[in-house]
């Protein structure tokens, strides 16, 4: 710095602290917003101690109008810490401010100044500081902040405190070192080998829930290519050998915390950094309690790493080693088990005078639900001399078994409608409170139209402090998301009750024109959009809420007349007759009476519609005409397929990560039928026109009508499966809820949900697939062949589908299940590569076959039976044609 500009900036140092002793604050106001913290500790060096107190008086006082909406960055954040601690009286005052999550002081260098200007002022509590900011950590803090507070109490020499959220973000802090500094970072073990928090920290690894999973990072060296893979638990492993860290403390946490159990991809670092400390024989051998638990119950790479670790021990009780295996030779995991028989085949052999005891712990694997290890345990059985007719391959069947599954309960009556603000404001709170998600709004909507007849007023304001509470995802109209109704929703609880609400109506009247085409011909519908994404069903709930916008506040009001009175959505006829009643002779809202029709069943009696017309009110000839016709009749269903949509301009990175083809289904009215709300008329969209979780409304609008509601939200199925999005399947069990027929629409959104990537949406579809063989309403034979399709042409992994029918089977399904499979094997057997999967496929059939007898002839099957070799395609294939023949 040049002579001229050192004696300018001391010249501005002394005007600041001369203004500031005469009681100007202005100056240091602006420093800290321009984040200048070494100038603000300038400009108050040598301030006397009262003048600070008053000083510190105005800076609370302007922070208090600028945190709601001010975000404190490194810069500024740095400078408003520097001016608390040089200001404020104690330390409590000035974590006040300081603990805030919008204040982000610059680590280090933050904490360098702090400690200059604490000893400048002559002040002793920054240790007391450091440790409030400490206990102030929270979910909401970050690791930059965090970075700032750790510094402090190193520089403070305070112990840090070991609560869950702090050690989270210390490991955080280790994963991503500040990048900030001139130099690059040093590698992993290097600083951990000099992190005073290491001693602290490291043993509450092994004790925070789910931990675990953020312990498996990497660290780039030089490129992404070149990472080094685990480092952490290979740094530990490193440290343990120097001598740094304990080495039994890095075993027995790491044992601890595979014995507590955890999420699986929690589990994985432990295993990890066992395998890197790889202990003795000594050390196992007196752990080998621990081990043989993790053995029988952890899951299955746990169960396997103690496995390995246990048949390496020279001395291990045999009577210890059968107990475990009584337990291991039953689990799901094959390879364990498979695993498990050639250790027992050694200990036979080695123990020549305990190999019959063996041999009949062998046969326990004779009841393991796959065909290859049950063949494998009888012939080890029979090699060390135990009988395994004495022990039998499970019950035989002497005559066909069906399935055993309960028939579901019937829908549950909808709740109470609401009729008290406090009660409204309740759930409104616990609708907006959570991520947006398309939960059923009828209640909600009903008890807002009812309430603010009598009592707008008090409804808005219960209701306005609630809207301005909500969940940060209700904050806007997320535009990527054509279904996205988060702003229209939050706009409608502001409208009911407010003094605004006539300039507000104006606005809702003219949403609610556009949206009905009044000139409408049998290729345009009424229901108008001017989004093309969004499908007639949302459409129709885009209206309603215009139209309750409109009308919202209006005296008079009885609630709405599409309130459903089950929770799936379906509308009892006596009931909608009651509620036309009520109204006389006004007209009623026309989407709402609209949306009551079609959630009416499809085979009401016709002494119901003699009431309505007995009305003598045009809704009420509408209803009984409606009544009388047979309501929305079930169109007609093609699958079809379909590509990615066009490549936009320029780079469109989207575009490649989208699949080639799906399958999915076209609707059609029936021949004659005008579809006035173009409800029964859709052509699938093309890939990359996505849905979100709103569709989970849709099955209410529809309840009557699954197959359409299957073919209008099959892209979020589908998605689940070919693209691995989550929750795309979880619309299924709300399906199976509904009624009417589901066509290949249901068909095929089943296939894919069996397919589907995520475990819950798996299970979402064996829920529906359970649900819907338990009221016999599931096409088994439909949903295979299907499910063959997808498969043989690569858009669902078949890997993933075994599980889920195999659980269905088990659930008590096992002929609905073999007729699946049945129906899909065709198609399967036929491709040009058999999938990955088909083997495990193959065993399922043939365990399903056996458990009822039931024989259908699959096409295909006896080419590959056929075929030579010891394949386990081969192998599978001979097995269910023997079982098919003998059945």
């Amino acid at each position: 710095m040049s002579r001229a500009r050192q004696t300018l900036l001391m010249k501005s140092t002394v005007r600041r602290r001369r203004e500031l002793a005469a009681g100007g604050t202005s100056d240091l106001f602006d420093l800290i917003q321009n984040g200048s913290a070494t100038l603000v500790a300038d400009a108050l060096a040598g301030l006397p101690e009262q003048r600070r107190r008053e000083i510190g008086v105005e800076l609370t006082a302007w922070f208090k109008e600028r945190n709601r909406s001010t975000w404190w960055t490194v810069g500024s954040g740095t400078a408003l810490a520097v001016a608390v601690v040089g200001c404020l009286p104690s330390a409590a005052q000035a974590a006040a401010i300081l603990a805030r999550n919008s204040v982000n002081p610059d680590g280090e260098r933050a904490a360098a100044l702090l400690a200059g200007v604490a000893e400048e002022r002559g002040i002793t509590w920054l240790g007391d500081l450091a440790h409030r900011l400490a206990a102030k950590v929270n979910q909401q803090t970050w690791v930059e902040r965090w970075r700032f507070v750790a510094a402090l109490l190193r520089a403070e020499g305070v112990a840090p405190p070991t609560d869950d959220r702090f050690v989270e973000l210390w490991l955080g802090a280790v994963e991503l070192p500040d990048r900030r500094r001139s130099r690059p970072p040093a590698p992993l073990v290097d600083r951990l080998r000099s992190d005073p928090f290491l001693a602290a920290m490291l043993p509450r690894l092994f004790e925070v829930d789910g931990l675990g999973s953020r312990m498996m990072f990497d660290e780039v060296t030089t490129t992404w290519e070149e990472r080094d893979r685990h480092v952490l638990p290979t740094a530990l492993a490193r440290l343990a050998a120097e001598g740094v860290v304990d080495r039994t403390m890095l075993i027995d946490g790491s044992l601890g915390r595979l014995l507590r159990g955890d999420r699986a991809a929690a589990l994985r670092a432990f295993t990890t950094l066992l395998h890197e400390l790889t202990p003795t024989t000594a050390e196992v051998a007196a752990r080998a309690t621990d081990y043989l638990r993790l053995l029988t119950d952890a899951p299955a790479p746990v169960a396997t790493m103690a496995q390995k670790a246990l048949r390496d021990l020279p001395d291990l009780e045999v009577e210890a080693v059968l107990d475990a295996s009584r337990e291991v030779l039953l689990r799901p995991d094959k390879t364990l088990v498979r695993a498990q028989l050639a250790w027992l085949d050694r200990l036979a052999r080695q123990h020549r005078d305990r190999a019959v005891e063996v041999a009949e712990v062998i046969g326990v694997a004779l009841g393991h639900p796959a065909v290859e290890l049950r063949d494998r345990a009888r012939t080890l059985a029979a090699r060390h001399g135990h009988d395994p007719a004495a022990v039998g391959t499970g019950p035989a069947v002497t005559r066909p078994r069906g399935d055993d599954l309960p028939p579901p309960a019937p829908p549950a009556p909808a709740p109470d409608p609401i009729t008290d603000v406090d009660e409204l404001a309740e759930e409104v709170a616990a609708l907006l409170g959570t991520p947006s998600h398309g939960a059923p709004l009828d209640r909600i909507l009903d008890g807002l139209v009812r309430l603010t007849t009598t009592e707008g007023p008090r409804v808005h304001a219960a209701l306005a402090p609630v809207v301005d509470r909500r969940h940060w995802s209700w904050g806007n109209e997320h535009r990527y998301d054509p279904l996205c109704l988060c702003k229209v929703l939050v706009d409608l609880l502001l409208t009911a009750g407010s003094a605004e609400q006539p300039r507000r109506r104006s606005r809702w009247a003219a949403l609610l024109a556009a949206v009905r085409r009044t000139d409408r011909t049998p290729s345009a519908p009424e229901l108008a959009t001017i989004d093309p994404r969004v499908p007639p069903p949302h459409r129709l709930l885009r209206a309603r809420l215009a139209e309750i916008g409109a009308h919202v506040d209006e005296p008079g009001q009885p609630g709405l007349l599409a309130a459903p009175t089950s929770v799936n959505g379906m509308l009892d006829p006596l009931a909608l007759v009651e509620r036309l009643a009520a109204w006389g002779d006004r007209t009623p809202w026309y989407w709402d009476l609209t949306q009551a029709l079609l959630r009416l069943p499809v085979d009401a009696d016709d002494a119901v519609a003699n009431k309505a017309a007995a009305l003598g009110t045009p809704a009420g000839e509408r209803l009984a005409a409606w009544l009388r016709g047979g309501g929305l009749p079930q169109p007609v269903m093609r699958a079809t397929t379909v590509t990615r949509r066009p490549r936009k301009a320029g780079y469109d990175w989207e575009f490649d990560q989208l699949v080639p083809e799906r399958i999915l289904v076209e609707l059609r009215p029936p021949d004659g039928y005008d579809d006035r709300y173009g409800l029964l008329t859709a052509d699938p969209a093309p890939i990359g026109v996505e849905y979100s979780g709103w569709v989970k409304m849709w099955p209410s609008i529809l309840p009557g009508h699954r197959g359409v509601v299957a073919a209008y939200t099959l892209p979020l199925v589908a998605g689940a499966a070919d693209m691995d999005q989550r929750d795309g399947a979880v619309v299924l069990p709300l399906l199976a809820e509904s009624s009417g027929t589901g066509g290949v629409a249901l068909d095929l959104a089943l296939a894919y949900g069996l397919g589907a990537r995520h475990g819950a949406d798996r299970v979402a579809a064996l829920d529906a697939l359970l649900g819907l063989a338990g009221a016999g309403q599931f096409d088994a034979g439909g949903a295979g062949e299907q499910l063959g399709r997808l498969v043989a042409r690569q858009l669902v992994k078949l890997t993933r589908v075994v599980e889920p029918l195999r659980d269905a089977a088990l659930a008590g399904a096992p002929l609905t299940v073999w007729r699946l499979v049945a129906a899909a094997l065709p198609a399967v057997l036929a491709a040009p590569r058999p999938p990955r999967g088909l083997p495990d496929l193959l065993t399922l059939a043939t365990e399903t076959v056996t458990a009822t007898g039931v024989r259908i002839e699959v096409p295909g099957l006896g080419e590959v039976a056929g075929q030579g070799g010891s394949s386990r395609l081969v192998t599978e294939a001979r097995r269910l044609h023997r079982a098919l023949t003998a059945a």
